[in-house]
């Protein structure tokens, strides 16, 4: 059971972190952001945290004014062997896109080891990898080992294994630190399927993601029950939804270890997500407050 100030509640909205990023966005589309309106600072992301412990999952969304370094995630196996708790594999849905924008997944072709390191070095993988023009309502799945960037002019929520494992291979000579030892041991340098994307309308009920990392579907009037032992995360995309303290619009997040204690308002649309891993409303009980 969650606690909050040493109360028992079933829903949670988790507290807001807005991350300035120089690669982000001074303007944000709706609802998240204000019509017209120019932030001091490029939000890059928004996500969300539970004082007390991490979860199993993270929600985050992601806001592009440049190109994001092409990068790779290890599998939980190969995230163990280095030490650490899981691997990351994630989703997209596409929120916003200017026109001409796109992501890269995958390359055109199946690249070797030794390939895909030159490439790296000399900056060809950026012309090798396979970049998909983008528009609201384009969902992809990113298996751990794909080659993956995101592309200039994008607003995007980004469900995923809460495992802080990035490993960048290239970044268009900017001076940050690049993992290629890591990174290409872990990539599968090799074109993305065709059917790990597709598009979808939040109007239609269903699922999006049925495991084995996570589950994830868009829901309307209530909180579907989805297989798994983790807690139920709420992402609102439209209208509200209520939960035991509070009010939760787009730009929230809602954990909870019982569905029908959020409570749909106002036609709203939303992504709700279950992690495949352990309970840890019920094995760790956690006092916030």
């Amino acid at each position: 059971m969650l606690h909050y100030s040493g109360m028992p509640i079933a829903a949670l909205k988790l507290d807001t972190m807005r991350v300035a990023k120089p690669w982000g966005r001074r303007t944000l589309p709706t609802p998240l952001g204000t019509p017209n309106a120019t932030l001091s600072d490029p939000v890059g992301e928004i996500w969300f945290e539970m004082p007390g412990r991490p979860l199993d999952l993270m929600i985050k969304y992601i806001f592009t004014s440049e190109k994001l370094s092409i990068q790779v995630h290890p599998s939980d196996d190969q995230a163990r062997r280095a030490g650490h708790r899981q691997g990351k594999e994630e989703c997209w849905y596409i929120l916003d896109a200017e026109p001409g924008a796109s992501v890269g997944i995958g390359t055109k072709r199946k690249l070797t080891a030794d390939e895909l390191r030159e490439a790296c070095r000399n900056g060809d993988i950026e012309s090798l990898m396979e970049w998909i023009p983008v528009k609201r309502g384009d969902f992809f799945y990113i298996p751990a080992g794909t080659v993956h960037a995101i592309g200039v002019g994008i607003s995007l929520v980004e469900i995923q294994q809460n495992a802080d494992i990035t490993y960048r291979l290239y970044d268009y000579g900017r001076p940050r630190e690049l993992h290629l030892d890591h990174g290409i041991d872990v990539s599968n340098a090799q074109p993305y399927p065709a059917a790990m994307r597709r598009h979808v309308s939040i109007e239609k009920a269903g699922r999006l993601v049925d495991g084995p990392k996570f589950k994830l579907s868009i829901a309307h009037e209530s909180i579907p029950r989805l297989d798994g032992r983790g807690p139920y995360f709420v992402v609102p995309l439209e209208g509200i939804v209520a939960t035991d303290n509070g009010v939760a619009k787009p730009g929230d997040c809602v954990v909870t270890g019982d569905p029908s204690r959020v409570v749909p308002l106002g036609g709203a649309r939303m992504f709700v997500a279950r992690s495949c891993a352990g309970d840890q409303f019920r094995n760790s009980p956690t006092t916030i407050g």
